[in-house]
Order: C-alpha cells, then sequence, then structure tokens
C-alpha cells in the first residue's frame, strides 16, 4: 500500500489529518537528523498497527511530501 504524506517538522503539537489521498502529518521533531521522517514512520506504524520496519520512505527523504509504502 501507498501513502502521500505531507509533513511539516518542528510543530508545537503532533496531529494527523486527512486531506482527500494524502496525509498531512506534523511532527515536533526537526528534519535535522532524519528525526522527523523517522518520527512520521512511527506515527503511521502506530495508526495502523504494524512494526516500525514495515514502513518506508520510497521518495521525498529530503521534501515535505513524500510517498510512503507500508509493507503487511
Amino acid at each position: 500500500m501507498y501513502i502521500k504524506v505531507f509533513v511539516t517538522p518542528g510543530a508545537r503539537r503532533e496531529k494527523v489529518e486527512e486531506k482527500g489521498e494524502m496525509l498531512a502529518i506534523s511532527v515536533r521533531e526537526p528534519a535535522a537528523g532524519n528525526r522527523a521522517n523517522n518520527r512520521v514512520r512511527e506515527i503511521i506504524a502506530a495508526q495502523r498497527g504494524i512494526s516500525f520496519s514495515k514502513v518506508q520512505i520510497l521518495a521525498g527523504h529530503r521534501s515535505r511530501a513524500k510517498m510512503i509504502s507500508i509493507n503487511g
């Protein structure tokens, strides 16, 4: 399964919103050191009830717009 995600790093509070086919996720972690990407993966894994390792970022590692793959 593939999900389009738009990420806002460094937000005051975390939130997840569905906007059509896309998820808008705000995370408290900064973009530096891949911390925001890892937090996004954790949030999606917790929402779906799967392990962190089954959520992968396919495209957009350095962009706010990302394509995420969920295996399992």
